[in-house]
């Protein structure tokens, strides 16, 4: 992990290495060949990363992003996926439908390898936005181009393609910004009975997502991803140990899908794809990707080391690997060929590439120095504090009418924290006069709880000079 972080290497190899050790390879001699199971957890995992990725991405810094993320996830992908196809027909001699294949495949940036890395790669917030934005949103039309180039059939012409993935993807965006909204709208005014269900809840939330847009024949990635955004955003209850939880479910499922892609593979046969795959990586790396970005991105007018810096920066991870197995499943000749170049090429380019992340952007002078960690500020429901929320109207007969906030005289423990005055709130200060009308919002703690309710009694019925004149509020 130390390590990882100080080189920007995805430590999540290491898992990957695990899997290809207790392997049929290895020292365990494990044999697993189910490639359907594998990207049926792919998937499910892939599902988990995305929420995760989402609930920790800043609105502020994706906001600006958000036309260059989208342009590059759907433009730059259609780009990259022609050169790095041209190149893999050309150069390593596949069928065009094979080079399709393996072209779509790993032109997506990789969700889990994205935000591993760059947040702990002191990069400008602008890059990161757009980059983290870029693979939350790309693994959408990538798995569609796949689905239909791993077809048994002819392929779609490419008018039908690209009004498949637009419909796909607006109704999971509109499916994950609905759920994301709800969501948050209901978890802010509903208690929960225990604060450890908080962080279930919104993570169940953000993958339901995925099912809603899965069944309404939409994008289910880009859906759990909006719907992860939006609730990352919207300032909920407990979120500290939500993203906790997030963050844990999120390495729980990299680790589990890493090992079992590491089981999957069998490194004896791939002797004869390793140098075709670092063909196909060096026409990915050095021209399609660097070709989609500057060409993406000429109108936003950033400048070229920024530009040269995203394009080293389009990191590939087990997503490539796991939308490998979409062929082998259809049964596309060559699939495993096409399975084993792709193992080759992530492995082989995220070692080069992540490690060389910091010293690039040092190098053409994009980098950031270190910046202050941002505070947890937790928001809780009074009972964790011990504490309660008094909620008071002031009556037209009122004698706390003409009272300021000082002289009610609360004990210590007790203060009022918000008064709504004609549908405006506002925090008073010991001076303000209280009117009649005023939704008083008092704060408590619990042992002077009922003292502080007749006081609040005793005030309404004696106004300021209430104990002194021997007027006090009700027993009860």
């Amino acid at each position: 992990m130390r390590v990882s972080s100080r080189s920007g290497l995805p430590s999540l190899l290491l898992y990957l290495g695990i899997g290809i050790a207790i392997g049929q390879d290895g020292f365990g001699n494990v044999v697993f060949d189910n490639a359907e199971l594998t990207q049926v957890i792919g998937y499910a995992a892939l599902v988990v990363i995305l929420a995760e990725g989402g609930l920790g991405t800043k609105w502020k810094e994706i906001k600006p992003a958000l036309p260059a993320a989208a342009l590059l996830s759907l433009l730059g992908v259609a780009v990259s996926v022609g050169i790095t196809a041209a190149g893999a027909h050309y150069l390593v001699g596949l069928d065009w439908r094979q080079a399709l294949i393996i072209g779509a495949v790993v032109s997506s940036t990789d969700a889990a390898a994205v935000f591993s890395v760059l947040r702990k790669v002191p990069l400008p917030s602008r890059i990161t936005g757009v980059l983290e934005a870029e693979s939350g949103f790309n693994d959408a039309p990538v798995v569609i181009l796949v689905v239909a180039f791993s077809t048994t059939g002819p392929i779609d012409e490419w008018y039908l393609l690209v009004g498949k993935i637009a419909l796909e993807l607006a109704i999971g965006a509109a499916i994950g910004l609905a759920v994301g909204w709800l969501g948050s709208y209901g978890m802010r005014h509903v208690a929960l009975p225990a604060s450890g269900l908080y962080p279930i809840a919104v993570m169940a939330i953000a993958v339901s997502a995925y099912a809603a847009g899965a069944l309404a024949h939409g994008s289910g990635f880009l859906a759990v991803y909006l719907a992860a955004v939006v609730l990352g955003n919207s300032k909920l209850p407990h979120w500290p140990a939500t993203r906790g939880f997030a963050d844990g479910v999120g390495w729980i499922a990299q680790i589990g899908m890493f090992v079992l892609l590491g089981l999957l593979v069998t490194p004896h046969k791939m002797l004869d794809d390793i140098v075709p795959a670092i063909l196909i990586g060096l026409v990915l790396t050095l021209l399609a990707r660097p070709v989609s970005v500057f060409l993406v991105l000429l109108p936003f007018r950033m400048p070229w080391p920024e530009k040269a810096l995203m394009s080293w920066a389009g990191l590939r991870g087990a997503v490539p690997i796991i939308l490998s197995t979409i062929p082998m499943v259809t049964g596309v000749q060559g699939s495993e060929k096409i399975f084993n170049m792709v193992f080759v090429l992530v492995v082989v380019y995220t070692l080069i590439q992540g490690p060389t992340l910091p010293w690039l952007a040092k190098a053409l002078g994009v980098g950031r120095g270190e910046e202050a960690a941002d505070l947890g500020v937790e928001s809780a429901p009074l009972e964790r504090l011990r504490g309660h929320l008094l909620s008071m109207t002031i009556p037209e007969k009122s004698k706390m009418h003409g009272v300021e906030v000082a002289e009610l005289r609360l004990p210590a423990g007790a203060a009022v924290t918000l008064v709504v005055r004609d549908k405006q709130s506002f925090v008073p200060t010991p001076a303000t006069v209280l009117r009649r009308g005023d939704e008083l919002l008092v704060v408590t703690t619990d042992p002077v709880r009922d003292a502080t309710e007749r006081r609040l009694r005793a005030v309404g019925q004696g106004g300021k000079l209430a104990g002194w004149l021997g007027t006090g509020g009700p027993s009860s």
